[in-house]
């Protein structure tokens, strides 16, 4: 046990007094910095690609809105029987040609609907990496609380040896009563028993890590870092609040599907009107040759795609709700966030102010005290529990406050596509004119 002007056991010096390690490749110990995690997820992982995949049908799909009808060609042959006087016998051919005609209306929709979804689904794409990204950091940083807590408890379990060892001598020298060599045999106990619980949480919190990496990262791996390092001065949030409304990758995306939807109403209601077709025809009989050229029209007297359009127009209003409810979801979550981030640093800075030192300066007293016979075991041992229990808290705070900077940095996610900026927030009207048409 450390005396009364001895400092008690610390931690090994955090990174952030070391060389930061390459960001694309492992420290010289292989431990993995946290730049080098994010590329591992960003470049393997099995749900990233299978996002990213969606662009491709994204992007077919605008080709395929881009396509024009193809047209139907028909050739028939046949024998023509005289059956009157004079009417030649022999051979017929007919050909026939047929090219659907596409209403401008109706192919500038389709293909507004087909942009509309690749705009979103790229949106939706990165909103899907933010969060990926966000998820590598959560399990990151889980490792580090998890590594912290192991090197404290291992701190604890070498000074309660010494301890029990030094109050072993005193009982057996008839210094002190056999109770004290009990409660510190209980104590060694307990902190062996803390060190095999911190080390299954560091395997746990490894395990939660690599659920987010993906299977690139290796079931034994090791991370660089500490909770210690300097955290950056956070940014105002109505500044963030302006911008998430605005570029936030998951309303961009949820403004690009309402885009979409308004587009699919008016690819309905055009096909609601008459479709027109040019056909080409030329018939041979064995004395005679007959060509011809008009235009078929398809009448929507029966199937006015009543039911199409109705829900077209449903799933606009639908998109126009949820737009609003991710705007509030999303504005709420960054002023609960802000709130965290603002208790975690008042919680550092009270533990790291004062409180870690203060239970330290009162372990010391009390170790002291019980060294020249002025106190007993217990309030010793109270004193290191109470010193424990700071700064285990301080542990905790820390992670607090740099989980809450992810979230932010979650919600602080733009687009990162000047095209996607372009796409306007739609009004409560947008899509639906006077007397709820489109």
């Amino acid at each position: 046990m450390p005396g009364a002007g001895e400092a008690p056991p610390r931690a090994a010096a955090h990174p952030a007094a070391q060389p930061r390690p390459d960001p694309q490749a492992a420290d010289a110990a292989g431990a993995l910095p946290l730049a080098t995690l994010i590329a591992m997820a960003l470049d393997g992982h099995p749900a990233l690609a299978a996002e990213r995949a969606r662009e491709q049908v994204a992007q077919a799909a605008i080709r395929s809105a881009k396509a024009r009808p193809n047209p139907e060609l028909e050739w028939l042959v046949g024998r023509q029987g005289a059956r009157l006087p004079g009417v030649a016998e022999g051979p017929t051919h007919s050909l026939g040609l047929t090219q659907r005609l596409e209403l401008p209306s109706l192919r500038r929709a389709r293909l507004d609907a087909a942009e509309a979804s690749a705009r979103g689904v790229r949106a939706s794409v990165g909103a899907f990496q933010h969060a990926l990204v966000a998820g590598v950091k959560r399990g990151y940083l889980g490792v580090l609380r998890a590594q912290a807590e192991l090197r404290n408890v291992q701190e604890d379990a070498k000074v309660t040896e010494q301890i029990h060892a030094r109050v072993k001598v005193r009982v057996e020298t008839g210094e002190a009563p056999r109770f004290e060599l009990l409660r510190a045999e209980a104590e060694r106990l307990n902190a062996q028993r803390a060190v095999q619980t911190a080390q299954q949480r560091v395997g746990q919190a490894l395990a939660e890590l690599r659920q987010a990496v993906g299977p690139a990262l290796p079931p034994d791996a090791r991370v660089a870092g500490s909770l210690e390092d300097p955290v950056p001065p956070a940014e105002s949030l109505d500044a963030l609040r302006s911008r998430l409304l605005e570029r936030h990758p998951e309303l961009v995306a949820v403004r690009s599907e309402l885009r979409a939807a308004e587009a699919r109403v008016r690819v309905e209601q055009a096909q609601a009107e008459p479709s027109w077709s040019l056909r080409l025809g030329a018939d041979r009989n064995p004395d005679l040759t007959n060509r011809r050229i008009g235009v078929s029209v398809t009448v929507p007297l029966l199937d006015r795609r009543e039911g199409p359009i109705a829900e077209a127009r449903a799933t606009v209003l639908r998109l126009q709700s949820l737009l609003a409810d991710r705007e509030h979801q999303l504005g709420q979550a960054l002023a609960i966030a802000g709130q965290q981030l603002q208790i975690a640093m008042d919680q550092v800075a009270a533990y790291e102010g004062g409180i870690v030192r203060q239970a330290e300066s009162a372990m010391r007293v009390a170790e002291a005290a019980y060294r020249y016979g002025e106190r007993g075991i217990l309030d010793s041992l109270d004193a290191q529990r109470v010193w424990r229990a700071a700064r285990n808290e301080l542990n905790v705070a820390r992670f607090e406050l740099r989980a809450a900077q992810v979230e932010i940095e979650r919600l602080r996610a733009e687009a990162g596509l000047d095209e996607l900026t372009a796409v306007p927030a739609p009004g409560p009207t947008a899509a639906l004119g006077a007397g709820g048409q489109p």
